[in-house]
């Protein structure tokens, strides 16, 4: 027995060095210590030895199993180093290597000018109101006292769902709403997409943006027109803009005008940009219609007002110089890198 045991050990110690994971040791534990193990058998055999003999091999045999013991102990303590090691080794960052650089989304230039516009206008003591893209004949022409035989109506302009429901051809539509809904004092403005159907070029797309601005309250006249859009231009472009006010004829709006700026391209002097003119339209306005009023239920011989409507795509294109409204669309990151 003494010789058995002797050679367990031996045997251990030798089987002991070969092991290097968790699961070998495991293994190894259960083959020599387990209840089934090679010492547990020895072990078992202790009956057949004399009274003499058996404190003998009893010491013995707890030799060997603190001995295997120690082994497993000392092992399992190299294996958890060893494999601690090796993942800080597949875990080490090499900080000189150069980084890999994150795209981070930016503002779309319509945003910005439109976040711009906002600002501007609700300083001015605008609301900002919303309204559906989906619109019905009488909000999109009819209580904007345009005519069943005037060309906006046409089917070539207007994208039409049914017969009395179209895709809104202008934010206007939600100024009737609006007019509608509140009672005067009203100043609101509304931005949003608008759909025709033009040929796409450079200038011209089937969905573009606007924004239509409102005011009514009593005494409302040209001059306070005037003021409100020379302060925004002065604010968008900067206070060196020159603004003209040129007659110009809108159903929904009598007296009518269209606003031009000066060049900023050229300073008014005269380029590609605005075609030698020195000015670029931005935008159309007028006093609301007394026709338009009453169609809302507001008293026109108590309230007067004034509506304006921004391209939005168009002030964005001349804000930023850019040359073609289809680089507004297009989604090329090239392009928007740049703002």
């Amino acid at each position: 027995m003494k010789t058995k045991l002797e050679a367990i050990k031996n045997a251990a110690m030798e089987e002991i060095k070969t092991i290097n994971t968790p699961a070998a040791m495991e293994e190894f534990r259960v083959k020599y210590l387990g209840k089934k193990g090679e010492l547990t058998a020895i072990l078992k055999m202790m009956g057949s030895l004399t009274p003499e003999e058996r404190p003998i091999m009893g010491q013995l045999a707890n030799e060997v199993r603190s001995a295997i013991d120690a082994l497993i102990t000392e092992k399992s303590a190299d294996i958890k180093n060893a494999e601690k090691i090796k993942k800080m080794k597949e875990e080490t960052l090499d900080i000189t290597l150069p980084g890999v650089k994150k795209e981070i989304g930016k503002l779309h230039p319509i945003n910005t000018v439109l976040d711009d516009m906002i600002d501007i206008f609700q300083s001015m003591g605008f609301d900002v109101v919303d309204g559906p893209e989906v619109e019905t004949d009488r909000y999109n022409f009819e209580l904007l006292n345009v005519p069943a035989d005037h060309p906006a109506r046409d089917m070539q302009d207007t994208f039409y769902l049914a017969e009395n429901l179209l895709l809104r051809t202008q934010t206007s539509a939600t100024q009737i709403r609006t007019m509608e809904q509140r009672k005067p004092p009203i100043r609101m403005i509304c931005p949003g997409r608008v759909f025709r159907a033009d040929e796409v070029d450079a200038t011209h797309s089937p969905v573009f943006h606007q924004v239509e601005g409102l005011v009514v309250d009593e005494g409302i006249t040209m001059c306070d027109l005037k003021g409100v859009l020379e302060q925004f231009a002065h604010e968008i472009y900067g206070p060196e803009t020159k603004v003209k006010f040129r007659p110009s004829f809108f159903p929904f709006t009598e007296p009518s005008v269209e606003v031009d700026v000066s060049c900023s391209e050229c300073g008014g002097k005269g380029c590609r940009v605005c075609k030698g003119s020195g000015w670029i339209e931005i935008l159309g306005a007028g006093m609301v219609h007394p026709k338009v009023l009453a169609g809302c239920g507001i008293d026109p011989e108590k309230y007067s007002g004034f509506a304006f409507g921004i391209g939005l795509d168009r002030l964005t294109t001349t804000r930023y110089k850019i040359s073609d409204i289809r680089l507004l669309f297009e989604n090329d990151k090239r392009f928007l890198k740049q703002f």
